[in-house]
Order: structure tokens, then C-alpha cells, then sequence
């Protein structure tokens, strides 16, 4: 081999302060391996046509993923495989998550973008002593445990109509003298099934969980969104 030592001088490198220190569970820590890492954070991707999404969340400890919830909205392969990723995901590090094919592309794009927010020590987790208990996930469901769902849905012919809210399924739209949306009833799907498992009829559970939003006793039409 040729003597290359000739040609140059190494310089040392002073500089050795080691990674820049990130905000963790409510301290600053410089993280150099994956066991290092600790946080709750959410992540957000899409498939790979784009046509359906995830949010991700995960509570992670020393590198460990505890606690995983997996909200898809999309086709009915990418809404199934978030029940395989329920399974697959706790218990691995999150550099293993990382590199596990997660079934849904969405899920996949949204493991990255979280594992970027824990890397960086962007969670929602960086100034909260000791971090987020597990079950903090769950916390974004309710009490009801049900993913808060807002679908609606708009034409030229026909207007706008809501159809799904975060307080639930929307019965009917209220409309004023312009045939604008001024409220809306509503029926809070978790609260009944839980109603129901707990012993009420369907019928008592149903009439429990129905409400109203906005300015819906002053109506002049009353429309059902699903119909005319």
C-alpha cells in the first residue's frame, strides 16, 4: 500500500462536545443510542397514492414503545391493518419500528414522522416531569374510548352537510330563513354503546346521549344531512 502520510497532516478535531442536549420528560439529555430516547408524540402520514391517512401516537420509554394508538381514515385495507399494527408495535424500539413494514403505508409514513419528533425531542412530553403515565393515548379517545371523527360533505347542487362532529353523529341540520346551517342535532355514539354495556336499553341509551349545537331552537327548516 502506498504511504499517503506524506501528502497530509491530520489535525486534531477539538471540538468534542458530543450532541446538541434535547428537552426529554422534563429534562435536557444528550441522546447517542436509541435507549436514550423518551417521549409521547403523535406522527401523521398518508399512503403511498395519497388517498387515506394515520395518526400515530406512541408513548415511548428508554426506547421502548409501551403504548401505541392507531387511528386510520381511508380504504378498508389500510383501516384493518391498524389492528396488525396494534399488535406489532409494542414492545419494539423505535429504530425497529422504524424498519418493520407496518402493513399500511400510512402507518409506515407516520412511524417516520413521529420518529423524527422523538429524535429532536419535539413531544408532547419535553417539559413534563417524568413524562406521560401509560393510557395517556387513550386520553385523546374519552371516556368513551371512540376516535373523534368530523366528516362532512359538499356540492353545488346541494350545499354543505355535516355530517359527523366531534361531539358525534349528526342527526339533522338546522337551517335559517336563508337555508344557512345555524346548529345541528347530534347523537354521541361512544356515550350509548357504553350506556348500553352497562344495562340501559337501546331505546334509554339513545334518548341519554342526543344533543344540539349552535342556534338549532330558532330553525326555521329542519333538514336530515343523509336525505333531501
Amino acid at each position: 500500500m502506498s504511504d499517503y502520510s506524506k501528502y497530509y497532516c491530520a489535525v486534531r478535531q477539538s471540538p468534542g462536545h458530543g450532541p446538541a442536549p434535547i428537552p426529554q420528560e422534563g429534562r435536557w439529555s444528550k441522546v447517542t443510542k436509541v435507549e436514550d430516547i423518551s417521549g409521547f408524540a403523535h406522527g401523521c402520514g398518508t399512503c403511498a397514492p395519497q388517498m387515506g391517512t394515520c395518526k400515530l401516537t406512541l408513548n415511548v420509554k428508554n426506547g421502548i414503545i409501551e403504548e401505541a394508538l392507531i387511528e386510520h381514515i381511508g380504504c378498508s385495507g389500510m383501516t384493518h391493518s391498524a389492528a396488525m399494527a396494534s399488535e406489532i408495535l409494542p414492545g419494539k424500539t423505535i429504530l425497529e419500528a422504524l424498519n418493520t413494514d407496518l402493513v399500511c403505508d400510512a402507518t409506515n409514513s407516520a412511524m417516520k414522522a413521529l420518529f423524527l419528533n422523538l429524535a429532536y425531542g419535539r413531544t408532547q412530553s419535553s417539559y413534563s416531569d417524568g413524562g406521560l403515565p401509560l393510557g395517556a393515548a387513550l386520553e385523546d379517545l374519552g371516556g368513551t374510548q371512540r376516535s373523534q371523527v368530523g366528516t362532512s360533505y359538499g356540492s353545488r347542487a346541494k350545499g354543505p352537510r355535516y355530517l359527523e362532529i366531534a361531539e358525534g353523529y349528526v342527526t339533522s341540520l338546522a337551517l335559517d330563513a336563508n337555508d344557512e346551517i345555524i346548529g345541528y342535532a347530534f347523537v354521541n355514539l361512544g356515550k350509548m354503546m357504553d350506556l348500553i354495556a352497562s344495562g340501559s336499553s337501546p331505546d334509554a341509551a339513545y334518548a341519554r346521549v342526543q344533543g344540539v349545537y349552535g342556534r338549532y331552537d330558532e330553525a326555521v327548516r329542519i333538514i336530515n344531512p343523509r336525505g333531501a
